[in-house]
């Protein structure tokens, strides 16, 4: 799911009303909040006719699968959404599908750290394989328009991609 961190938003309930047959909750734009303590606050609030709740995250929408659960949100989604914010929507796609992609415990992981990593790994976003195969041929080497009309894109993109790219929902990466 290709997240827009400006745009997550969580619905949120709780375990016991969940569990007497209530859905009840409210939808929190995420933006709206500094960090997870004041998001959590705003759960609080509202569920404040329940002396302890236990929070449930019935459905989210931008936010990356690898940042929240049924019942827990990384430490690191507010910080993370503060740093690609200045990203451009294709990139911040982007970045949401290397994240679902790469497995990693995100409760440990350091922002800066992911950022930069994907920086190093991001390419940029292409149709398909081949047209980054393309891509390559024309930018790294010399080849006549002769030796070009036969030139097996496919086998060449094919090649690429066993050996060190990931083709991700659009988006090529290096490892």
């Amino acid at each position: 799911m290709a997240a827009d961190f400006s745009e997550a938003a969580i619905y949120v309930g709780t375990y016991a009303k969940y569990n007497a047959g209530s859905l009840f909750g409210k939808w929190f734009n995420l933006s709206d909040f500094a960090d997870k303590d004041e998001f959590m606050e705003a759960c609080k609030e509202l569920h404040k006719d329940e002396e302890d709740p236990e929070f449930m995250f019935q459905d989210r929408e931008n936010i990356p699968e690898e940042l929240v659960s049924e019942s827990w949100i990384s430490e690191i989604f507010f910080e993370l959404r503060d740093k690609v914010e200045d990203m451009d929507s294709t990139v911040q796609e982007a970045f949401s599908a290397w994240l679902d992609y790469e497995s990693r415990d995100l409760s440990k992981a350091d922002a800066d750290d992911l950022v930069k990593k994907f920086n190093d790994e991001y390419i940029g976003q292409y149709d398909e394989e081949e047209d980054y195969a393309r891509e390559v041929i024309e930018q790294c080497y010399e080849l006549p328009d002769f030796a070009l009309n036969y030139f097996d894109y496919a086998a060449f993109a094919r090649d690429l991609f066993n050996d060190g790219y990931k083709f991700l929902d659009g988006f090529v990466f290096c490892a």
